[in-house]
């Protein structure tokens, strides 16, 4: 639908744009949602959007312009003098002002916070303080809050005035004097509730709620376990500092599943969209990776070149032994290991991320923790073992009777292929623990580098197999 609004108003936006067509910009940013009006505007040069901005007002100016992309956000603040700018900044929401800031410039940043009001300076400066991965730097400051000890009544007409600066106000926290987190309540509950009723014996005590400094993927999964529209975070003292809301914690989601499919693909993950990444930048990330690889290629030649030699001087000596055998059943059935080992490895690696890209990091609870994992790793083995013997026994068949080498190459080939299966499954399922252990994304061990290791495995042991039989 957006593509259909592009083709069919962007060039009536350029003709109101070049004819300073006042009242035809104003129409055009009020009547069409702000999304829609966002994605007209990124086919617009810097120039021509302000154009268009500076005929809303300001509360529109800043809804519009907070469904822009933040590269195309910098790109535009770049052409906004202080005041402006600054203007800009004090009517966005905290958690949008806040990854717009963290994308600029330092010094600008420094020079812009003088202009801004104290309280929202002071938020900026708490928000950017928080590490990136963390609940705080996710969460907005601004919720709908409460005390205890007022009547329903009371409570609705104070709402009334927090209402245009929260970003939600379905759950209303309960606070003490010290913004202790005591209980909650929401919307719903408080407009049947009777309007004598006082807050303190009708709000919900036991609330869920998480702590500024965990990580925001744990904040994003619990979302999503007790479908909230938005989760309070604490900081050490209990104290209410912000919120997580559910289209912050599902852009979370987003990024993560992102993040994780391009690293399966050995892609170090983008910051923006690959439209938006400059071309050195894209092959920096793609070529790092597979710098990685070839090395680890050349190593599986390295391998496969002194064995090659071992099995010559070996020939050399031994009758039964010919130079060529071995080397000739390498050359034929080296595809067959590799792919087998490699397949199994990748297959129990994506099972393995996947399971803990669905669990908190701290999680230890018997069965569904990462902690437990003995039983898990220990069914993965039997299914390995499982998978093997009976790759292992068709591939024995196969090159016994379609490919005609007799029993003692075939069971090289299938013994083989048996233990580069179990093998390839057990890198698969312990690299993956090992980084979650080490508090490291599960995901950096991609599927092509734990191909690239378990071929390098799989010569040696086809060597070895082929020697010990042969």
């Amino acid at each position: 639908m957006p593509d259909v609004y592009s083709s069919l108003i962007l060039p009536d936006v350029r003709l109101m744009v070049a004819e300073e067509d006042r009242h035809g910009l104003s129409e055009f940013c009020r009547v069409l949602h702000p999304a829609v009006v966002a994605d007209i505007l990124e086919e617009l040069s810097p120039r021509e959007v302000w154009t268009v901005l500076d005929h809303a007002d300001l509360r529109l100016r800043v809804e519009i312009f907070e469904y822009i992309g933040l590269r195309r956000q910098t790109e535009l603040v770049e052409q906004l003098d202080k005041r402006r700018l600054s203007e800009l900044l004090e009517e966005m929401s905290a958690d949008d002002r806040v990854d717009l800031l963290s994308r600029m410039p330092h010094d600008r940043v420094e020079d812009l916070l003088p202009l801004i009001a104290q309280a929202e300076r002071n938020d900026i400066r708490r928000l950017l303080s928080y590490d990136q991965d963390s609940a705080g730097s996710i969460m907005t400051t601004e919720y709908a809050s409460l005390p205890a000890n007022i009547t329903v009544a009371e409570a609705l007409n104070q709402l009334r005035q927090q209402a245009p600066d929260s970003e939600t106000i379905y759950y209303i926290y309960i606070l003490n004097n010290n913004r202790r987190l005591e209980g909650s309540i929401s919307l719903r509950e408080l407009i049947l509730a009777r309007p004598e009723s006082i807050l303190s014996d009708i709000m919900q005590r036991d609330v869920i709620r998480m702590r500024v400094d965990e990580d925001r993927i744990d904040v994003a999964q619990e979302l999503a376990r007790y479908n909230f529209i938005a989760m309070p975070i604490v900081d050490n003292e209990d104290r209410l500092v912000g919120i997580v809301t559910h289209d912050d914690a599902l852009d979370v989601v987003q990024e993560e599943a992102t993040r994780d499919a391009y690293r399966q693909s050995a892609v170090e993950p983008l910051r923006d969209d690959y439209e938006d990444t400059p071309l050195l930048t894209i092959l920096w990330k793609r070529g790092i990776w597979l710098l990685l690889l070839s090395i680890v290629a050349l190593m599986t030649a390295g391998v496969a070149d002194f064995y090659r030699k071992a099995t010559e001087e070996g020939g050399a000596r031994a009758a039964d032994a010919p130079a060529g055998l071995t080397s000739a059943l390498i050359f034929l059935f080296i595809p067959l290991v590799m792919a087998s080992g490699g397949n199994a490895g990748s297959q129990s690696a994506t099972l393995f991320i996947r399971m803990f890209a669905l669990q908190p990091m701290d999680t230890a609870v018997p069965g569904t923790g990462f902690w437990v994992d003995r039983r898990i790793v220990m069914r993965e083995l039997c299914i390995a073992a499982l998978l093997g013997s009976i790759l292992g026994l068709m591939d024995f068949l196969f090159v016994w009777l379609w490919f005609q080498k007799g029993t003692d190459r075939a069971a090289v080939v299938g013994l083989t292929v048996f233990l580069i299966v179990v093998l390839g499954t057990t890198a698969g399922t312990l690299l993956p623990i090992l980084f979650r252990r080490l508090k490291m994304d599960p995901a950096i061990m991609s599927n092509p580098l734990i191909a690239a290791m378990v071929d390098v495995l799989g010569v040696v042991i086809f060597y070895e197999v082929a020697m010990l039989v042969l």
